[in-house]
């Protein structure tokens, strides 16, 4: 059991994507596919984010150690999602609003989109905190490795990754403010404050030091 644990939860991670892909090409997600697949991948990617900072109160309150393997998964798939949420914005809210007659890859049109990406995520502020948390999940992601973990040394890699809050209030911030789906925030939001305020709780109050909580090792 312990040796299919990981490949199952691999396949269970891309189930969101594979049906993502199934109804999009189905018709299935409503009358406007752009829109729902940036919802979506947002939603997978926030969700994914809680069952990663989950894992340490539950092996905490269980002395479970089964969830410990699954932790850098859950991480870097929760940027998988993120990078398909902010690639279906730059393909369908970019890309639609500019004409690139000579392609993309043209020194001009490449200048007008980097610039027109750059003012659109200035001008909405819902947009600015969810591509900053983007930003800061990108380092983590990068130094999930045992190997990174090495290179950087334990202390300051438990430092750097301690930013996955910030990128978890900001992924929510991002995923409330233009909606107003309080339903969700509440949801989301109380599943990060219970892991942040389990974390303080363990690390303050007990003797043993808390696990280090990331992208990788949380």
């Amino acid at each position: 059991m312990r040796t299919a644990l990981k490949p199952a939860a691999f396949v269970a991670s891309l189930a969101p994507a594979a049906y993502g892909t199934w109804a999009a090409f189905h018709n299935q997600i409503g009358r406007d596919p752009a829109r729902a697949l940036e919802r979506m991948t947002g939603d997978w990617a926030i969700e994914f984010l809680c069952l990663t900072l989950a894992v340490t109160p539950l092996r905490r309150l269980s002395s479970w150690h089964w969830p410990v393997k699954l932790r850098r998964m859950l991480g870097l798939f929760s940027f998988f999602y993120g990078t398909i949420h902010f690639m279906t914005y730059l393909a369908f809210d970019r890309f639609s609003w500019i004409d690139f007659p000579n392609g993309l890859l043209s020194g001009p049109a490449a200048v007008d989109f980097i610039r027109s990406t750059v003012v659109d995520i200035v001008a909405r502020p819902f947009l600015a905190i969810g591509f900053a948390g983007f930003l800061v999940m990108a380092p983590l992601a990068v130094t999930s490795t045992p190997g990174m973990i090495r290179r950087l040394g334990g202390r300051r890699w438990q430092r750097l990754h301690r930013l996955v809050y910030f990128v978890a209030v900001a992924g929510l911030l991002h995923h409330w403010w233009p909606l107003a789906d309080r339903f969700r925030l509440d949801t989301y939001g109380g599943l990060v404050g219970a892991s942040l305020v389990f974390r303080l709780y363990w690390s303050r109050l007990r003797s043993t030091p808390a696990s280090p909580v990331g992208m990788g090792r949380l």
